[in-house]
């Protein structure tokens, strides 16, 4: 493939040796091939630099840099996505993976409803009856009144390069910050929802924890800073009965957990409630 390729997708990666190669074989299937892959090796200390050296040789889309330090995951997130050239940008985790329609699918969505940021969620309690495509009220309404798509990972979204870098990237804080980003591009950005499952998420021992409930107030404090904005899409009534509806779904939850003694587990729950109660 001559020129600027249509999609970078974009791979991060730090001691995933067991994955790397799934998810760098999963890209080179894909139907859909204007793409370049960038990996950006974050200081492994196993041999997932070797596997992504040995693929690189073999493909000159494949384009491997390697960190002088640890960088983290979020702020390697940003430099991996400050060397692409691609018009789309696309996440793929080193131990996750992309079907071979997906790039294509996405890609055909993002020219179709003419936006700058798509989500495919993966999950298994709900389905998008879509395609969907959303203002900022309405993908504000579809996370807090339908369903909780803001809490998709990177590698279940696709945006333009021009809208990343408007919006800034990342924060670098960690666990939050995609759900931060997708509060922040809906605020800027029309979106699509995008129907059926796109990647291929693995759940492993060696992952950062996906324990919510740890990061519990952060992600309050998050959904008040977009809902609290003087930009903010929601009236002043939706955005009443948002905390309304989250100091009362805590308050259960809490209620409910110290009622089995799980008392670790009740204490996330009654900081949301209390933080609430302030706000």
């Amino acid at each position: 493939m001559n020129g600027v390729p249509i999609v970078t997708v974009l791979m991060t990666a730090y001691n995933r040796e067991q994955f790397i190669a799934e998810a760098i074989e999963s890209v080179l299937a894909s139907t859909y091939q204007d793409w370049e892959l960038i990996i950006v090796d974050d200081g492994s200390k196993d041999d997932t630099l070797a596997i992504a050296q040995s693929y690189a040789a073999n493909d000159g889309r494949i384009k491997l840099y390697v960190n002088e330090k640890n960088l983290g995951d979020y702020p390697n997130r940003n430099k991996a996505a400050s060397l692409a050239t691609g018009k789309y940008l696309k996440f793929l985790d080193s131990d996750d993976r992309i079907y071979p329609g997906a790039l294509h699918s996405m890609v055909n969505y993002m020219e179709a409803f003419g936006v700058e940021w798509g989500l495919g969620i993966y999950h298994n309690t709900f389905e998008i009856p879509g395609p969907l495509k959303l203002d900022a009220g309405g993908a504000y309404r579809y996370h807090y009144f339908n369903q909780p798509i803001f809490f998709a990972t990177p590698g279940e979204a696709i945006f333009t390069a021009k809208a990343f870098r408007e919006v800034g990237g990342f924060a670098s804080e960690r666990m939050i910050s995609d759900f931060d980003m997708w509060h922040k591009l809906a605020l800027n950005f029309p979106m699509v929802l995008m129907p059926g499952k796109l990647i291929w998420i693995r759940t492993h021992e060696g992952q950062e924890m996906t324990d919510r409930s740890r990061y519990a107030v952060k992600y309050e404090k998050i959904k008040l800073k977009y809902l609290t904005n003087k930009h903010a899409p929601l009236t002043r009534i939706e955005i009443s009965k948002i905390k309304k509806m989250r100091r009362n779904t805590a308050f259960k939850i809490f209620v409910k957990k110290m009622l089995q003694f799980k008392f670790k587990a009740a204490m996330p729950r009654f900081r949301v409630f209390w933080f609430y109660l302030g706000h």
